[in-house]
């Protein structure tokens, strides 16, 4: 007589705990709508784009899981991750813009937005897109995520100060081309 398949069962997901190996199952379902949002807030895109910066960067995690030290560390690392995807994809896609007649305009306003508030969202991601990508990444992760300037300064690869130049030199745009609305 065969043995019968073993089902498997889904089981929650343990809690976050410091020096436990992390598996690429629970990485992706822990944070892969994190990276998701993140990403989706950086490019300014509801579209394929965004599935593609989720697919390269756990692509790129199950590659390097030996490398990431416990789960406590991953959603940071993950940040950062993303951050450096977005950044290749928004510096390849300023060069393919010179060779098209439209250039991409991102929209992506919550479900039940008014007309107003997406016009709003569409101008600010058009005020995005003409920054450098740098300030376009930080002031993202700061204020579209959340995220503490430490968090901003590791998911962008640079010191503090750096970022907090990157965020202040953003907002400064941004506050220039909306004011008070």
């Amino acid at each position: 007589m065969s043995p019968t398949p073993k089902l498997r069962v889904a089981r929650p997901l343990p809690d976050l705990v410091a020096g436990r190996p992390v598996e690429f199952e629970e990485l992706f379902t822990r944070y892969g709508q994190y990276v998701a949002r993140l990403a989706a807030r950086m490019l300014g895109s509801g579209d394929g784009e965004v599935d593609d910066v989720v697919q390269d960067v756990f692509w790129l995690a199950s590659r390097r899981l030996p490398q990431i030290a416990d789960m406590i560390q991953a959603r940071g690392w993950l940040a950062t991750v993303t951050t450096r995807v977005v950044r290749r994809r928004l510096r390849r896609s300023r060069f393919r813009r010179l060779f098209h007649a439209s250039p991409h305009r991102p929209d992506v306003p919550a479900p039940g937005a008014t007309p107003e508030q997406r016009a709003l969202l569409s101008r600010l991601y058009e005020v995005l897109a003409r920054m450098p990508t740098e300030q376009r990444l930080a002031w993202s992760v700061r204020y579209l995520e959340g995220e503490p300037l430490d968090a901003v300064a590791a998911a962008c690869g640079c010191s503090l100060a750096t970022a907090k130049r990157r965020v202040s030199a953003a907002k400064n745009v941004i506050d220039e081309v909306f004011g008070d609305e």
